[in-house]
């Protein structure tokens, strides 16, 4: 069936209701884009795994092999969330339950191995699809109900669409503790995709498509402003992008410095970092900056420990009195199930899924940081020793 535009707005806010519900719901998602991908096709693909990593969800990406090097930035935004990115989307291992294909007109278009096409074939795994494109050279790849296919500038267009609706859920945003959707990554991958297509801009005609090119270069214009310390405005997006570059070079000083403090028990490798080395950290980075970096240390000291990754820092106090906690498995050990250190614990202010948990505790029922992470690793090496023996 050829894809055509969604007939009315009741129609689009369903499917995008029924979209974020299964992000809700679901724990592992595999996201796709087309061959040769284009800056829309990336820029949507990361938009939408970083909405998800917001939810705490197991997410990947699955691009071309030879990716263009000016995609690079958008790729270390995934490293910087823990998302995965595998470029050669041959063998799919792990726990999937949901595909997400953007910007892609077609089935065969897709950058796919023979793993992903068994995916694309089975019944108990969801297909979502975002895209653009209608007309006669395209076709439906996802399920009925799940696609968010009409008229835009461009895929990463629907994706903004999708998380103004996100945004206006409160009920979820407490749930998840998402201070804010709109960060400055979100925004920069949905405009980089509006901006690729439209060629900065120029080639917008509907006025639906200009409204969002500026929604979205207004709220990252106000964003850049906000976070550069002599408050300049930015007169074009090179600038925007310059001041981009300039950003990630901090990530990668931040991230060396969590490296750096990093400590291991037999099957955890650890950072715990005191009020004095976040207030070093925020006036390097931001509070963004820091959640998005400690994600990606995380992962790095999961799969360099084989087994788990701890990460504590207390929260600036101008955002909460709590305490973060954020665990992940390495993608090579699976005997053991991180929801169950919630259970061990009891502790009530967290979540996530078997291979990643966050859990937050409040300050003042934390008088010694060292000792309280100490109870937890001693409490998680017990219970791994435990598993192992009543597997033997």
């Amino acid at each position: 069936m050829h894809k055509h535009a969604i007939s009315s707005i009741h129609e689009k806010n369903r499917v995008i209701q029924n979209i974020i519900d299964v992000m809700i719901r679901r724990d592992h998602f595999l996201v796709l884009g087309h061959q040769n991908p284009d800056e829309d096709c990336v820029a949507s693909m990361v938009a939408f795994a970083l909405l998800l990593s917001k939810l705490n969800k197991d997410v990947r990406l699955c691009t071309a092999k030879d990716l263009n090097i000016h995609f690079q930035y958008l790729i270390n935004i995934c490293r910087y969330n823990s998302i995965n990115v595998d470029q050669n989307c041959e063998t799919i291992g792990g726990s999937l339950d949901t595909l997400v294909i953007c910007d892609t007109p077609k089935r065969s278009m897709i950058e796919a191995g023979s793993d992903v096409n068994l995916l694309l074939s089975s019944p108990e795994i969801l297909k979502i699809e975002i895209d653009h494109h209608i007309g006669t050279d395209s076709e439906y790849i996802g399920d009925s109900g799940y696609c968010l296919v009409t008229e835009a500038s461009s895929s990463s267009e629907l994706i903004g669409h999708l998380a103004f609706k996100m945004n206006g859920r409160k009920e979820l945003l407490k749930q998840y503790q998402i201070q804010n959707l709109f960060t400055r990554n979100v925004v920069l991958s949905i405009l980089t995709g509006i901006i690729g297509d439209s060629q900065m801009g120029q080639f917008l005609k509907s006025s639906r498509e200009k409204r969002y090119y500026r929604i979205f270069s207004n709220l990252f214009n106000k964003l850049l402003v906000q976070e550069t310390v002599n408050e300049k405005n930015f007169s074009n997006m090179n600038e925007i992008f310059k001041e981009l570059k300039n950003n990630s070079s901090k990530e990668q000083e931040c991230f060396n410095y969590l490296v750096e403090k990093k400590r291991f028990t037999p099957s955890i490798g650890y950072v715990v970092l005191s009020v004095d080395d976040m207030s070093f950290l925020r006036k390097l980075c931001d509070n963004e900056m820091i959640v998005s970096v400690s994600r990606a240390v995380a992962n790095a000291l999961a799969d360099e420990s084989k087994r788990f990754s701890l990460i504590v820092y207390p929260d600036d106090p101008q955002v909460s009195d709590l305490i973060q906690f954020r665990m992940r498995r390495s993608h090579s050990y699976s005997e053991f199930d991180l929801r169950q250190v919630l259970e061990l614990f009891s502790i009530e202010n967290g979540g996530g899924h078997e291979g990643a948990i966050g859990f937050r505790i409040p300050k003042k029922e934390v008088e010694d940081l060292e000792g309280f992470v100490a109870v937890l690793l001693n409490g998680i090496e017990t219970a791994v020793r435990e598993k192992i023996h009543r597997s033997k």
